[in-house]
C-alpha cells in the first residue's frame, strides 16, 4: 500500500493563546492605564526622567524602548504620548530612532502573533476559496509592497489595524518589515518633533498640540508619500486596462 501524505499537526487551541493573551491585556491595559500613559504623567515626571536619563543613558534607553514595544504589541492608550517622550528625552535624532525602533519591534510582534495564531488559519481559507475574497487577495500581494506602505502613510489608518491586517491576510513578514520601518519615519519625525519642544509647552502650562499632524506644511508632504506608494498600483490597472 502505498504511504498517505503527511499533513501539518493541528496546533488547535494553543495557536491561539498569545493573540489571547494579548487581547486580555490590551483589555486591562484600557481600562486600568489611560490615566496613568498620558501627557499628564509625562509633565509631573519629567524632571525625575530628566535627571536619570543624565546619569544613565543607555539604561533609559533600554527602558524607553520596552516600554514602547510593549504598548505597541499588546495596543496599549499612549503610543502618541510614548513618541512625544522620545522626543523630549533624546532630541530628534535619537529620539526618532529609538520610536521607529520601538514601533517596528511591536508591530513585528504583534504581527507574528497573529500570523500563528488566526492568521494562518484564514489564510489557509482564503487561499482555498473562490470568488471576490480571493482576488482581492491576489490583487493585493500583487502590490504588497505599495499597499502596506499606504498602511503605514495614510493618517486615517490606525496603527494597529496596519499591524493586524496584513497578518491576516497572508503577507510576506519581510514585506511587513521593511514597510514598517520606513513608512513609520515620517510620522515619528513629527512626533519626536513636538516632543523636542514639549517642556517649553509645559513651562507655560499648556499640553502638547498634536494638531500639528493636521497642518498643511505637515500632511501635504506625507499625503505625497502616499500618492508615490499609490503610484506602482495605478500603473499595474492602466497596463491591465490597456492591454
Amino acid at each position: 500500500m502505498s504511504e498517505l501524505p503527511k499533513t501539518e499537526p493541528q496546533r488547535g487551541w494553543a495557536r491561539y493563546i498569545p493573540i489571547a493573551v494579548i487581547a486580555a491585556v490590551a483589555v486591562a491595559g484600557w481600562l486600568t492605564l489611560g490615566d496613568y500613559l498620558s501627557f499628564e504623567t509625562l509633565k509631573d515626571h519629567r524632571a525625575a526622567l530628566l535627571a536619570y536619563r543624565d546619569a544613565h543613558l543607555g539604561l533609559m534607553a533600554a527602558a524607553f524602548v520596552a516600554t514602547y514595544v510593549a504598548i505597541v504589541g499588546f495596543s496599549l492608550p499612549g503610543a502618541s504620548v510614548a513618541s512625544v517622550t522620545g522626543g523630549f528625552l533624546f532630541g530628534l535624532p535619537l529620539g526618532t530612532a529609538l520610536n521607529v525602533l520601538s514601533a517596528t519591534i511591536g508591530a513585528a510582534a504583534i504581527f507574528l502573533a497573529v500570523r500563528w495564531g488566526p492568521g494562518r488559519v484564514l489564510t489557509a481559507r482564503i487561499e482555498a476559496s473562490e470568488g471576490t475574497v480571493r482576488r482581492l487577495t491576489e490583487g493585493l500581494r500583487r502590490n504588497e509592497i505599495s499597499v502596506l506602505f499606504l498602511l503605514r502613510l495614510v493618517p486615517a489608518v490606525p496603527f494597529f489595524v496596519a499591524n493586524l491586517l496584513p497578518a491576516l491576510v497572508g503577507v510576506k513578514f519581510g514585506n511587513f518589515l521593511f514597510t514598517t520601518a520606513l513608512g513609520i519615519i515620517p510620522g515619528a519625525l513629527v512626533f519626536t518633533w513636538i516632543g523636542v519642544g514639549v517642556g517649553e509647552v509645559f513651562d507655560r502650562g499648556d499640553t502638547p498640540d498634536l494638531s500639528l499632524l493636521r497642518e498643511p506644511h505637515v500632511i501635504g508632504p506625507i499625503l505625497g508619500l502616499c500618492a508615490l506608494a499609490a503610484l506602482p498600483i495605478v500603473v499595474r490597472l492602466l497596463r491591465r486596462k490597456g492591454g
